[in-house]
């Protein structure tokens, strides 16, 4: 896969939108510095700013207009600007794959300009087009038009099987879609062009593209050392994880976990950096079936992680008997969780299990199953809000410690996984309250729809996953918010000084007694001596599986030496007389070069029947 042609496209299309999408909300007498009033109304046209423009476009503008009122020019035309790039993205990427039953910006005919949702309009009956209109526009030449209401009509088919991506969309938004998208220099060309269509099969350029796409923003606010907002977190925070680092993870801890348990399995020789644990080790979580596992990413950005989860779980199925075609319905109902606080990487992340489950069955978008991720939302409740809530729904199904739970979420696009529910399991609550109509009661129905949030969020963040692996966020306490600071301190004493070191603790209270973690983070937690009591929790408590100790370069996309890294896989048990094994990769070579002393290690490993170290 060729980074620098993602990198180069990612740039070229954003820039495009962005551009696009001021201009049209120029057209509409909409700038960063003006808006322009409607000065007069008719049956069937309205005078904006001195522009006459057809009546039909009053109501959506005016949503515009009030939405940038609200969050501010620039922020509204960032949201539409992602909302576009985000679906071309998706639309491209199930085009080449075949996922569709037309091209969209593309022809499967080779040589030809013309989109086949174009020439093929009228056959497009699964779009539920109105013959009458398509007809009319051909005739009469207007196919910037046309393409622009296939294309709308598509996104309406496509929220039917991915919600999450393909959310209704917003009135003001469908009034900025970009114009002269079939001109030859137009942005569809840069979608055509500039990355090979090979490299658009693989399900990790999502990832990619997503990096690239926030890659200029993280760069000004990391440059600007200043303490972040809580919009700001995710672009700071967010770093797409090499497969490598991924595998190695993915295998040492889910493959390991079901190696334990299937020791005649032959999935280890699918994993290409799975190191052998004890053949003598008893004490090991059992699993009885491959539905039980629960896999878990609570800081899960587009999804890298998760999708070689769904690779691994896949063979795991296969070897036990499973119906293949079945299995992809499987793992996204029993098995992947993710979590996160960025609704765009979230998306993007159910986005790519399911591109994963499609592959694997042809006829999955016929049955879609929706993924399991969670993107962790700010909810504001207050304890009178929930004091009448409860008089009228029943005080007996709510105790202190749910009470406090239902007003944990005030900061959750802040604090996000790190949160810590004060209840035990609330499925049963969850289910009872998911079933009472409280939309006769106008005063309790919006708190009634918060607190079913509320819980469902609580759901995921409870200890009770298998399998735990995260590239958790960086982020040191100078860039942590106020708010951030102060939870942080009370909630994670041990760890306070960055994210990724709360991250740590709090992924070994979501893993399940004998569950295992596995992370890559910054190798600073193993030396420095404010992190000496969270040292000592791990080694007195927990048992360390394994350790790459990566050092610098162990990402390409960072460049110079500026983080260190270490990966590693603990279990969570009380400590064991089990010696891991640590694998010391630290002379700062570079990505590839690392990857290839890795891959010796590891062989050389496979070698030992029994080992209690490696180098």
């Amino acid at each position: 896969m060729d980074k620098a042609k993602i990198q180069e496209f990612s740039d070229a299309l954003r820039k495009s939108l962005l551009e696009e999408t001021k201009k049209r909300a120029a057209y509409y007498g909409i700038t960063d510095k003006t808006i322009a009033t409607v000065e007069q109304e008719f049956e069937d046209s309205v005078i904006i700013g001195g522009e006459v423009y057809p009546r039909s476009i009053k109501d959506q503008r005016a949503f515009l207009v009030r939405e940038i009122e609200k969050k501010g020019y620039d922020r509204v035309i960032e949201e539409v600007t992602y909302t576009w790039f985000n679906r071309f993205i998706a639309i491209r990427f199930m085009e080449v794959n075949e996922y569709l039953p037309v091209r969209v910006f593309s022809s499967t005919v080779a040589g030809k300009t013309d989109p086949d949702i174009l020439t093929k309009a009228l056959d497009l009956t699964f779009l539920d087009i109105d013959r009458e209109q398509v007809l009319d526009l051909k005739s009469e030449g207007r196919y910037e038009e046309l393409f622009r209401y296939l294309f709308l009509l598509l996104c309406h088919y496509l929220h039917t099987k991915m919600p999450f991506l393909f959310e209704p969309i917003q009135d003001y938004s469908e009034l900025l879609f970009p114009d002269r998208l079939l001109h030859t220099d137009s942005m569809i060309r840069y979608l055509n062009t500039i990355i090979p269509e090979e490299d658009w099969r693989e399900t990790e350029i999502i990832g990619w593209i997503y990096q690239d796409y926030i890659a200029e923003k993280k760069d000004a606010l990391i440059k600007a050392k200043k303490q972040y907002t809580v919009d700001q977190i995710p672009a700071v925070t967010q770093l797409f994880t090499p497969k490598w680092i991924v595998q190695y993870m993915v295998e040492n801890s889910l493959g390991r976990l079901w190696m334990l348990n299937r020791p005649h399995s032959r999935l280890y020789e699918r994993m290409e950096f799975y190191i052998r644990p004890d053949e003598q080790e008893t004490d090991y979580l059992k699993i009885t079936s491959p539905e039980e596992l629960k896999v878990c990413d609570p800081a899960c950005g587009s999804g890298h992680i998760l999708v070689y989860a769904f690779d691994l779980l896949y063979e795991i199925y296969k070897e036990e008997g499973y119906l293949e075609q079945e299995i992809p319905e499987f793992i996204l109902n029993h098995n992947l969780y993710g979590i996160e606080i960025d609704k765009r990487a979230g998306s993007l992340a159910a986005f790519a299990l399911v591109m994963k489950a499609r592959k694997k069955d042809k006829k999955f978008f016929d049955r879609p199953v929706q993924p399991h991720i969670c993107v962790l939302e700010n909810i504001e409740l207050h304890e009178e809000d929930i004091d009448a809530y409860v008089s009228a729904v029943g005080s007996n199904l709510f105790t202190t410690g749910l009470k406090e739970t239902l007003m944990q979420f005030t900061e959750a696009e802040n604090f996000g996984s790190l949160i810590r529910p004060s209840v035990g399991d609330v499925t049963d609550i969850r289910n009872i309250l998911a079933e009472k109509n409280m939309s006769s009661n106008l005063l309790l129905f919006d708190t009634h729809q918060k607190v079913l949030r509320a819980l469902e969020q609580t759901e995921y963040l409870q200890p009770r996953y298998h399998v735990v692996i995260a590239n958790p966020p960086y982020m040191g306490n100078g860039g942590h918010t106020t708010h951030l600071k102060e939870f942080a301190k009370k909630e994670y004493p041990d760890s306070k000084s960055d994210l990724f070191a709360m991250f740590i603790e709090r992924n070994l209270h979501l893993a399940i007694e004998n569950g295992m973690v596995a992370m890559i983070t910054m190798q600073s937690w193993m030396f420095l001596s404010s992190y000496q009591k969270l040292r000592d929790k791990i080694l007195d408590n927990k048992t360390i599986l394994s350790m790459a100790h990566l050092g610098p370069k162990a990402f390409d996309s960072i460049s110079g030496e500026v983080v260190s890294t270490t990966a590693f896989v603990i279990q969570n048990r009380v400590k064991s007389n089990y010696q891991g094994a640590y694998l010391r990769l630290v002379d700062g070579r570079s990505e590839a070069e690392k990857i290839t002393l890795f891959q010796e290690i590891i062989t050389q490993l496979k070698d030992i029947p029994a080992f209690k170290s490696g180098a």
